[in-house]
C-alpha cells in the first residue's frame, strides 16, 4: 500500500518539475522582442540626421557598423509632398548603402526610412529626417510596417530551441550506442530518441528558413514571397541552413546501421566528420560569422555547441536508460568512461565559452550594462550550479559506489538535465540578442544605452524605446499593439518628457508617424536623472489612453 502511494507521488513530482521547466523556458522564449535584435547600427548618414542642406542631394548615404544586405522594398526616401524621392535601387558596398535621390524634389523636410539585414542575419530598421533649404512638416511614410510581428520573433526563438534540443537528442544516443551500450540491452528506445532528434533538427532548420523571410522583411508568419525566399536562400544564413539539411540527409545512411548494431570504425569516423561539419552551420548563420574574429568565433562556437550536445545528450542516456537498465557490472565499466568524457566536454565548454565571451562582450562593464551581458551572467550562474552537481556525481564514480547505488547518481543527473534545459532556453534567447560588443560600440552607436519597455493600457500595448538614454539628443520609437499582439493603428500621438526631481516641466516630444502603429521623435534631454515619459495614443475619434514610463538618463 505504501509503495502504491509513493509511486504516484514520484510521478506527480516529476510531472510538476517538467511543467515548471516548461514554463521557465517558455517565459525565456516569449520575452518581448525589441530592436535590440538588430546587430548592426547606423553610424552616420549623409545628409546627417536633422541637418539642413542648401540644395537637394543626388544621393543619401547610410553608413552602418558592419556589412548589411538589402531587404526588398524597405528603403525609402519620402519628399515633403509625400511622394517617393528615391530613384532606382540602392547600392550596397559592405556597410555603406547609397540611395539615388531626385535632387529636384523641392524645399522642405525629407524622411529616410530603412530596413536592412546585418551580417549576422538579423534585421535593423530606423528612420531620420533632413531638410533642404528650410524645415517643413515632416512627411508620413505610407509604406507597410517594417517591424516584424512579435509572433514571428517568438517563433524564431522557439525554432532555435527546438534545433538545440534535437541536437542533444541525436548526439547523445548516437554516441552512447556507438561506444558504451551493453550488447544485451535493447536499442529500440535510444534509436527512437535519435531519430526524433534528427527530425527535430530538420524541422527546426526548415522553420528557420521560413521564418527568416517575415523576420527580416517584416510581417506575420505567412507574409512570405518568392522574392523573400530568394533573398534568404542567397544569403550566408540560407546557405548554412541548406548545407545543414544536406548533411543531415547524408548522415541518415550512416546513422541507420550505427543505431541498429555496432558498426565499423570507418563509418563512425565519416559520421563524426559529417557531424562536425553540421555543427559549423550554426555559427556560420549567426553572431560568430560577424564577430571581430570570425574564424575563431565560428570554430569556438561549434566546439561549444558540440560539447553541450555530448554532455547533455550523454546525461539524458544515463538518466533515461543506462542507470535504470544496466546491471552493476556494466555500470562499473560504463561510468568511469562516461565520467572522463563528461570532464572533457565540460572543459571544452568552459574554454569555448570563455573565448566567445571575451569576443562578444569585450569589456567587463558590458556584462552589467547590456541585456546580452546580463543573460550571459545568468547562464554562467546556472552553469556553475550544473558543474557543482556534476562534481558530486564524479566523486561517486571515483569512490566506486555509483554502480552499486545508482539512485543518487540518477537524481544528480536529473538535476543537471533540469538546469541545462533552462540554459538551452537562455542560449536560444542569446542568439537573438545584440552582442555586448555592439551595444557598447561607442557614442556614435544608437544602441549604446538603449532603454526599452512594454507598457499596458486598457486600449493597447505600447513598446517604448529611447536611445541612447543619455544626456543630449535622444531618439524615441513608439509601437502600438492590440491585445492580440498585432499592430494597432493610431490616429494621433502625443508625448511629453519631464524631470520632476530637477524641476523640469514637461517638454513636448515632436513625433513623426512612420507607419500607422509606429511613431518616431527626437528630443534633447539636458540633465541626467529619472525622466517621466508620458505617451498618449488616440486610436479612434473618442478612444485614447495614456501610459507613463520612467527612463533613466545617464
Amino acid at each position: 500500500m505504501a509503495g502504491m502511494t509513493v509511486a504516484p507521488r514520484r510521478w506527480f513530482a516529476r510531472l510538476a518539475a517538467a511543467a515548471g521547466l516548461l514554463v521557465t523556458v517558455v517565459a525565456l522564449l516569449i520575452a518581448p522582442a525589441t530592436s535590440a535584435s538588430a546587430h548592426a547600427v547606423l553610424e552616420s548618414s549623409s545628409p546627417a540626421a536633422s541637418s539642413i542642406v542648401p540644395s537637394g542631394p543626388s544621393e543619401v548615404v547610410l553608413t552602418f557598423s558592419e556589412s548589411v544586405r538589402k531587404v526588398p522594398g524597405k528603403i525609402r526616401v519620402i519628399a515633403p509632398d509625400g511622394a517617393r524621392a528615391d530613384r532606382g535601387e540602392p547600392s550596397f558596398a559592405g556597410g555603406v548603402v547609397t540611395i539615388p535621390v531626385d535632387p529636384a524634389g523641392g524645399r522642405g523636410t525629407y524622411l529616410v526610412s530603412f530596413r536592412v539585414i546585418s551580417a549576422d542575419s538579423h534585421p535593423v530598421s530606423g528612420a531620420f529626417t533632413y531638410s533642404v533649404g528650410a524645415p517643413s512638416t515632416p512627411p508620413v511614410d505610407s509604406g507597410s510596417d517594417s517591424r516584424a510581428n512579435p509572433v514571428v520573433g517568438t517563433a524564431v526563438k522557439v525554432a532555435r530551441f527546438l534545433g538545440y534540443a534535437g541536437l542533444v537528442l541525436l548526439v547523445g544516443p548516437a554516441l552512447v550506442l556507438a561506444a558504451l551500450w551493453p550488447r544485451r540491452l535493447s536499442r529500440r528506445g535510444p534509436t527512437r530518441l535519435a531519430w526524433t532528434g534528427l527530425g527535430l533538427v530538420a524541422v527546426a532548420t526548415l522553420a528557420d528558413l521560413w521564418l527568416q523571410v517575415p523576420y527580416t522583411a517584416g510581417g506575420g508568419l505567412f507574409d512570405v514571397t518568392g522574392e523573400g525566399f530568394g533573398s534568404v536562400f542567397g544569403s550566408a544564413f540560407g546557405a548554412a541552413h541548406l548545407v545543414r539539411l544536406g548533411l543531415l540527409a547524408a548522415s541518415v545512411f550512416l546513422l541507420r546501421p550505427l543505431l541498429a548494431r555496432p558498426t565499423g570504425r570507418a563509418d563512425a569516423i565519416i559520421l563524426a566528420v559529417l557531424g562536425g561539419a553540421t555543427l559549423l552551420t550554426w555559427p556560420l548563420a549567426g553572431h560568430p560569422a560577424a564577430s571581430p574574429a570570425p574564424a575563431v568565433s565560428v570554430v569556438v562556437d561549434a566546439v561549444h555547441l558540440g560539447s553541450m550536445a555530448v554532455w547533455l545528450g550523454g546525461l539524458l542516456m544515463l538518466a533515461g536508460f543506462l542507470l535504470r537498465q544496466a546491471d552493476e557490472r556494466e555500470l562499473s565499466a560504463i561510468l568511469p568512461i562516461w565520467s572522463r568524457w563528461a570532464a572533457l566536454a565540460v572543459s571544452a565548454l568552459l574554454l569555448a565559452g570563455t573565448v566567445q565571451a571575451l569576443i562578444e562582450v569585450a569589456t567587463p562593464q558590458a556584462l552589467f550594462d547590456t541585456t546580452y551581458g546580463r543573460l550571459l551572467l545568468a547562464k554562467i550562474g546556472l552553469f556553475a550550479l550544473v558543474i557543482a552537481v556534476a562534481a558530486y556525481s564524479r566523486q561517486l564514480v571515483r569512490r566506486r559506489v555509483a554502480a552499486q547505488r545508482p539512485a543518487p547518481v540518477r537524481r544528480a543527473v536529473w538535476v543537471e538535465l533540469a538546469v541545462t534545459v533552462v540554459v538551452l532556453g537562455l542560449s536560444a534567447t542569446l542568439v537573438q540578442t545584440t552582442p555586448a560588443r555592439t551595444a557598447v560600440a561607442g557614442p556614435s552607436s544608437t544602441e549604446a544605452g538603449l532603454f526599452s519597455t512594454r507598457l499596458s493600457s486598457p486600449l493597447y500595448e505600447m513598446q517604448i524605446e529611447v536611445s541612447p538614454a543619455q544626456r543630449g539628443n535622444n531618439s524615441v520609437h513608439l509601437y502600438a499593439y492590440g491585445k492580440d499582439n498585432l499592430p494597432l493603428p493610431v490616429v494621433e500621438w502625443k508625448a511629453t518628457a519631464a524631470l520632476p526631481s530637477a524641476g523640469i516641466e514637461p517638454i513636448d516630444v515632436p513625433l513623426l508617424p512612420l507607419t500607422d502603429n509606429h511613431a518616431y521623435g527626437d528630443i534633447s534631454l539636458p540633465a541626467a536623472g529619472d525622466w517621466q515619459l508620458k505617451i498618449t495614443a488616440r486610436t479612434t475619434d473618442i478612444d485614447q489612453a495614456t501610459v507613463t514610463a520612467t527612463v533613466a538618463i545617464r
